[in-house]
């Protein structure tokens, strides 16, 4: 029992072997419980850094949180950078999310289970362009999530939100029909009614 008990925690994720995971990759069970000096989520069975962010990344994140809580409807709670469990290789942090909250106690909530999620938001920096325009829109697919929306920074600041919906034949995004590319102003119906002036995510 002993040797047991060694032999597994020899198997989780340490400050000092993180960067080495096993032949298939670490599991969010090896990893959940490790301590970094720095942020991470878990993308194909390794650890990988999410890289500093700067004032207008958090600002717009956090503003865009405020709007969709100030307007939601049951049964949806959102959250901002909350672990979603698609499998136990795959455990993202979306910069937003938007849930069901039904049948889970949200004060204990340590992952939202991926089938719960209606809206995943990944908000650009030029550390995270190729998972947020590629890799997390792919796996946020393939996992079944409805709605993504990727918010990049406009030349002029302003926030250009990217709204796509789960093709349901493809099983990849497409674009919203009607207003695929949101300038000015954000006015869509899912996952609930919300308009948002997009110049007020960055004003101070």
């Amino acid at each position: 029992m002993a040797a047991e008990a060694r032999h597994e925690q020899q198997e989780r994720a340490t400050p000092e072997n993180w960067m080495y995971p096993p032949a298939d990759g670490w599991t969010y069970d090896q990893v959940k419980e490790l301590v970094l000096p720095f942020d991470w989520e878990l993308l194909d069975g390794n650890i990988v850094v999410r890289g500093a962010t700067k004032w207008w990344h958090n600002r717009v994140r956090d503003r865009l949180y405020f709007c969709l809580e100030s307007v939601r409807r049951e049964p949806f709670a959102v959250n901002l950078e909350q672990p979603v469990f698609i499998d136990e290789h795959n455990v993202p942090k979306p910069d937003a999310v938007v849930f069901d909250k039904i049948g889970l106690d949200i004060r204990t909530l340590d992952c939202i289970p991926v089938e719960k999620v209606a809206l995943a938001i990944e908000v650009v920096s030029p550390g995270s362009r190729r998972e947020d325009r590629f890799s997390k829109p792919g796996m946020y697919a393939e996992a079944c999530i409805n709605y993504y929306w990727r918010v990049e920074r406009g030349e002029d600041d302003i926030p250009r939100v990217h709204e796509f919906w789960l093709h349901p034949e493809a099983g990849v995004y497409a674009p919203a029909p009607d207003r695929p590319t949101h300038t000015h102003i954000l006015k869509t119906d899912v996952p609930f009614p919300i308009e948002i002036d997009l110049r007020s995510l960055i004003e101070v």
